[in-house]
């Protein structure tokens, strides 16, 4: 049997003999499967999961002509002939069936990468975006500057659409904003955006890379084949050095983004201007100023609306940097694109932060509660910690493996108390003895599946007005909550009971 070229296949072509494996039936392995088989490809699905929600879409596809292969042993090893294998983000390389296509000489791809290859005749522009943190809020603010310019965008890919199903649209887009994580960055290998970011590096999921070279590695395959601008991070040398190190399209530029006042070719603050060196005529000289700080959208949710009943005509305070750092690094991304100084500041304007990023949640006699619950490493707490002077510290949960030392000697003057909760809450008392000894440390354990009445209770008694009590956990949220997002409503539920009781 003929092997198909795949190399030219895309989305005008017939996949019609092409024998295609989807491993994972997570979003993306739907979305996958989905595409292949309308596109004529022969498919089979393989999950070892047994878990009754896929039922329906896996019915769905069979109906369709789709093997679907679900439950314990599915994966156990590839069909006799395969021509391609597209992989769930989540699989590590050292999945034995991926091995195994490895060893068979089968092209390995992600679903990112199959996307891109089905860009078609006319393809839309990808804006691409990374990091360690950050990365959701930066796409979503630039699909809103976007939008602002009349642009019909969508932020895709990690932060939750998968990019197949925009790619896919009957619709084209103008532009997409895309979120890509190192997991799918390791499967893509043809990837060439108009522009890329990486926001920042800093050790996390080393347990599916295996060391920080290789996650580096990883995250740095966004700048390669770049067609008009790399925005890294002035900040952070490393994304500084990860653009020198990139294979780009000639004329391709380097663009910085800092929260001092930048330097020509960068974008960055005037006191509280966003200023713009970059994309201007004459930029030795002159900037465009493209808004200003207090533009950055802030969360509004009906527990803000407490906080304001709480704080009366107290100003606004100021974005946390690295909110800040996420606007400049969208609005570089932006420009490079087109879009308009106006466009930049209305799209600001329209941004609304997801739920349990940095969000006000209650002030309660001079002291703020503010959730970060989506700061699940220590590098995404430590940024959550430096917004604010004096805080009292929750945290702990999943470690995944990551250190806490740097944290604390760095946000060790801010430190009022720290209430550590969850598994590995020993790791971060650890951390605390050695590098902050003065800093008052309790450890909760109560016993129950959420103990956040008790640990909301602890940080209050430590805070004094003025004081910050900041969940910011630096660790996953599964041991004790079924995500970050549940472990936040849960902290605003007692946060909220607290305040009636106050």
């Amino acid at each position: 049997m003929t092997t198909p070229d795949l190399a030219h296949l895309g989305r005008t072509s017939s996949w019609e003999g092409v024998r295609a494996v989807v491993g994972g039936f997570g979003v993306s392995g739907f979305a996958a499967a989905d595409t292949l088989q309308h596109l004529g490809a022969d498919v089979v699905v393989l999950d070892d999961s047994a878990d009754p929600a896929l039922q329906d879409k896996a019915t769905l596809l069979e109906i369709l002509g789709v093997d679907v292969r679900l439950g314990p042993g599915s994966t156990a090893a590839l069909p006799e002939i395969v021509d391609v294998v597209v992989t769930s983000p989540g699989w590590r390389p050292s999945t034995p069936l991926l091995l195994e296509a490895v060893a068979r000489g089968i092209p390995v791809w992600g679903e990112v990468e199959l996307a891109w290859r089905l860009r078609g005749d006319n393809p839309v522009p990808w804006l691409a975006v990374t990091g360690t943190n950050g990365k959701t809020t930066t796409v979503q603010m630039l699909e809103s500057i976007l939008r602002a310019e009349g642009l019909r965008a969508m932020a895709v890919g990690n932060v939750g659409t998968p990019v197949l199903q925009a790619v896919m649209d009957p619709e084209p887009f103008d532009v997409l904003a895309v979120e890509l994580s190192s997991y799918q960055l390791h499967w893509s290998s043809s990837l060439s955006a108009e522009a890329s970011a990486v926001l920042n590096v800093a050790p996390d999921h080393l347990d599916w890379h295996g060391d920080i070279a290789a996650y580096t590695a990883d995250k740095s395959r966004i700048y390669d084949r770049a067609q008009l601008a790399c925005v890294y991070n002035v900040q952070d040398p490393t994304t500084e050095r990860l653009v020198e190190e990139a294979e780009v399209v000639e004329g391709c530029r380097a663009i910085g983004f800092t929260l001092g006042i930048p330097a020509p070719g960068m974008i960055g603050l005037v006191d509280d201007a966003i200023a713009d060196r970059a994309f201007v005529t004459g930029r030795v000289s002159n900037a465009a100023e493209l808004g200003s700080i207090w533009d950055i959208g802030r969360p509004v949710s009906a527990a803000s609306a407490v906080s304001a009943a709480s704080v009366g005509d107290t100003p606004a305070p100021t974005p946390a940097p690295h909110v800040v750092a996420n606007a400049l690094a969208a609005a570089a991304l932006a420009r490079a694109h087109g879009v308009s100084p106006r466009a930049v500041r209305d799209g600001l304007r329209a941004f609304t932060p997801d739920a349990h990023r940095i969000a006000d949640v209650d002030t309660i006699d001079g002291v703020r509660f503010i959730d970060d619950s989506k700061a699940t490493n220590p590098h995404a707490a430590l940024a959550s910690l430096r917004s604010f002077d004096h805080v009292v510290w929750i945290a702990g949960g999943l470690a995944k493996g990551a250190h806490f030392g740097d944290l604390v000697t760095s946000a060790r003057d801010r430190l009022r108390a720290a209430v550590l909760v969850g598994t590995d809450r020993s790791v971060i008392a650890e951390a605390l003895r050695r590098h902050a000894p003065e800093v008052p440390v309790v450890e909760v354990d109560t016993g129950e599946t959420d103990p956040m009445d008790r640990v909301v209770e602890v940080a209050a008694s430590f805070a004094r007005e003025g004081d910050t009590v900041l969940l910011a956990p630096g660790c996953a949220s599964m041991d004790q909550f079924r995500s970050y997002a549940a472990r936040g409503e849960s902290f605003v539920s007692s946060v909220r009971r607290l305040h009636d009781r106050s």
